[in-house]
């Protein structure tokens, strides 16, 4: 079907998804990831232990009053609880939208070895058919963008980007709204104008390509990076900093019609994430919304808290409560370190 017969409903989609106060908890690790986090826990990456890990998200009590959506892995989207029910049906129940990461990671580019493509494209159309049939109303493909002396280059940015349009594209013929991720990575030892520079570089390519492809921006979600100092720099930004340099790209750069933007945490601790992202909120009302679509900085403490025993579950959904509601405050502009501690 043509992107236009999904439209309506695909618009409704992606409002949901950024809804002021909530955001979109990232539990799509692929097998290698979750089996790196859990490793440094000491716990077996297992099916039976990944479905417990996952589920005791899932099954938070209250968590929808702070999560829109949750973007699942293949495996878990086709997974059940431990009493039968479907996790699709068990998000469904609480009105939280089932979503799918559709990317199968990514290979060394031809010609540039230190940067990345992302694979997936091959197949893709019956793929999201069958994650319609199960359930899903939503979809997320990640590209990263490497910063270096001579990286990112032009031709990467622009790859990267074409994917990121055909994909986008096939999503919303499918009626999925897709989620287009391309990451500027925090890796590396730059400062924040490299990182300002190549976000921007990257985001023009993107919404270029996007515009090429026939892609309705009012139908998709953007999940992009902070504009952020590297890792390993050595220098921490303000949030107030951060705040100012990414909205103002993004007034630069994102079409009005575009719904939200839900950023990724891309290796801040759980506690920055969420002071950045209330520094941005602080700053007044946009064309688009500026929400959460956080991994990591929503499942670390309860990913420790956990620890693969089940007899932890309780007080690890609790400490997954605690960090989707700082989020959902964020969101609005409302949280504070006194709220965070209290």
């Amino acid at each position: 079907m043509a992107i236009a017969d999904h439209l309506e409903e695909l618009k409704k989609t992606a409002k949901q998804m950024v809804v002021p106060g909530k955001g979109i908890l990232a539990a799509d690790e692929s097998s290698g990831t979750i089996e790196k986090k859990f490793a440094k826990i000491g716990v077996a990456s297992t099916e039976d232990n990944r479905r417990s890990y996952r589920g005791l998200f899932f099954t938070t009590p209250g968590f929808e009053e702070f999560i829109s959506g949750v973007i699942l892995f293949d495996e878990t989207l086709r997974q059940s609880a431990a009493d039968g029910r479907t996790f699709v049906s068990i998000l469904q129940g609480v009105g939280v939208l089932p979503g799918i990461k559709v990317d199968q990671g990514t290979k060394e580019m031809d010609g540039s070895p230190n940067e990345k493509v992302t694979k997936g494209l091959e197949g893709l159309p019956e793929r999201l058919k069958e994650y319609v049939e199960l359930g899903a109303k939503f979809a997320k493909w990640r590209a990263v963008i490497t910063i270096g002396d001579v990286l990112p280059t032009d031709a990467n940015i622009r790859q990267n980007a074409k994917d990121l349009a055909a994909y986008a594209a096939l999503c919303q013929e499918a009626g999925l709204v897709p989620i287009v991720e391309p990451e500027v990575l925090m890796d590396g030892g730059h400062g924040i104008e490299a990182c300002a520079d190549a976000s921007e570089r990257t985001l023009r390519a993107v919404f270029e390509e996007l515009k090429k492809a026939g892609v309705a921006p009012e139908g998709m979600i953007l999940k992009t990076n902070m504009v952020i100092p590297g890792k390993e720099s050595g220098t921490k930004a303000a949030p107030e900093t951060i705040a100012e340099l990414t909205t103002t790209l993004f007034e630069r750069v994102l079409p009005d019609e575009l719904p939200g933007q839900a950023f990724l945490s891309g290796g801040q601790s759980e506690v920055e994430a969420t002071e950045n992202l209330n520094a941005m909120n602080k700053k007044g009302q946009f064309p688009w919304k500026l929400s959460f679509s956080y991994g990591r900085a929503l499942q670390d403490s309860a990913l420790k808290t956990w620890g693969g025993k089940p007899e932890n579950i309780p007080a690890a959904q609790k400490a997954f409560y605690h960090r989707a509601k700082m989020n959902s405050l964020a969101t609005l502009g409302k949280y504070t370190s006194e709220i965070e501690k209290a």
